[in-house]
């Protein structure tokens, strides 16, 4: 198979879809992939390196998108890029439609194929390649709130963790998945004053034992919500329901009556984010303020280190990528039922149930949509 690698072009995107390493092993299956020159510089990858492991470097993207069988991207495509996408094209990538109608309208009406990296699961029940950027913008979240509490960024001039003799902050995170998760590790670490919200007494009784007393964990009702972000220095959006908007758990009344230089990093963002005064920035504007509390809503936050996201996710979408083009694209869905449960978009017809729902779309099955087309 033919694989294009284009270079992303999202605001301060500096990931790229395969590293030199995933180039090398899909050359020494069989495969043929083009590059976009200076695709891997955000990781430090030249276009030596890509050559030498076996790359067509290639100039313009619009020869990529002409040639290429199957597009390997990190991002969702852009507007242009999704005006280069041609039926039957397989499209490979984070989507996270739901909140997009303009995409989801433009990918209907390119005919592609478009397998989402946020809804693949796996045998478990989990969505493993959306885990490994989960894990890393959790951690960066607490990194990103820190900084947001800073008095000369808009916060309430506070120390995360305090000092001997003063209070730290208190961070509310709304969410004990992995974003959840990672962000309990750097805000116990630094030494913050943690509280957990999640509806899933399991997922509860599972946080209490990883993490013990260093935290504190709470059932999810709309009064814990509103009383714990109310108190809130920190509050950290968390939550996902697979291939849906995000629920808006905290609302503009909410966000009107909390602290003032109080921080929101919505990490939901990407779905919509989690709080009704939430909207998509980017990494060179990444804040700004609604009644005083300041909001962080970058919507591809492990774009900002690069190199450790892309080796991340590469792992795991290596397998797939390999899967796709080894098989084809309807085989490779054929016998993998959780590679076929990312299909979003495929021949015209919307294959995501969510994406459906959310924007109005009739649904087709996924298999019922492969069998006809």
């Amino acid at each position: 198979m033919l694989i294009g690698v284009p270079k992303e072009i999202k605001n301060h995107e500096y990931r790229v879809g395969m590293a030199p390493a995933s180039v090398r092993e899909a050359v020494t299956h069989g495969h043929q992939v083009l590059v976009q020159s200076l695709a891997g510089e955000g990781i430090g990858a030249s276009d030596e390196e890509y050559r030498s492991v076996g790359a067509e470097i290639i100039d313009d993207p619009q020869d990529i998108f002409a040639r290429a069988e199957m597009i390997v991207k990190v991002k969702e495509p852009q507007a242009n890029e999704r005006a280069m996408l041609s039926s039957g094209q397989i499209l490979f990538t984070y989507l996270h439609l739901a909140p997009d109608p303009d995409q989801t309208r433009d990918l209907v009406a390119s005919g592609a194929t478009c397998i989402a990296y946020e809804t693949v699961t796996s045998p478990h029940g989990g969505l493993p390649l959306l885990a490994p950027m989960s894990k890393v913008a959790g951690r960066m979240a607490i990194q990103a709130g820190a900084y947001c509490l800073e008095h000369p960024h808009g916060g309430l001039g506070m120390l995360l963790g305090g000092v001997p003799g003063v209070d730290p902050a208190k961070v509310v995170v709304l969410g004990a998945g992995v974003v959840g998760t990672h962000a309990t590790h750097i805000a116990v670490g630094m030494g913050a004053d943690v509280w957990v919200i999640d509806r899933s007494p399991e997922v509860i009784e599972a946080h209490w034992q990883q993490f013990g007393r260093s935290t504190n964990t709470v059932f999810s009702t709309r009064d814990a919500l509103e009383r714990h972000v109310l108190e809130a220095d920190l509050v950290i959006g968390g939550v996902l329901i697979p291939g849906a908007a995000a629920p808006k758990l905290v609302t503009a009344e909410m966000v009107t009556a909390m602290k003032p230089g109080s921080v929101i990093v919505d990490v939901a963002i990407d779905q919509g984010g989690c709080c009704e005064t939430s909207k998509p920035t980017t990494h060179a504007d990444p804040t700004y303020v609604v009644d005083e509390v300041v909001h962080y809503c970058v919507a591809n936050m492990p774009g900002g280190v690069p190199r450790t996201s892309t080796f991340a996710l590469n792992n795991v979408t290596l397998p797939h990528i390999l899967a796709l083009a080894n098989n084809g694209c309807r085989v490779a869905l054929e016998q993998d039922p959780h590679l076929c449960k990312g299909l979003n978009v495929h021949a015209g017809k919307v294959t995501c149930l969510e994406v459906a729902n959310d924007l109005g779309y009739d649904y087709t099955d996924p298999k019922s949509a492969l069998t006809s087309n």
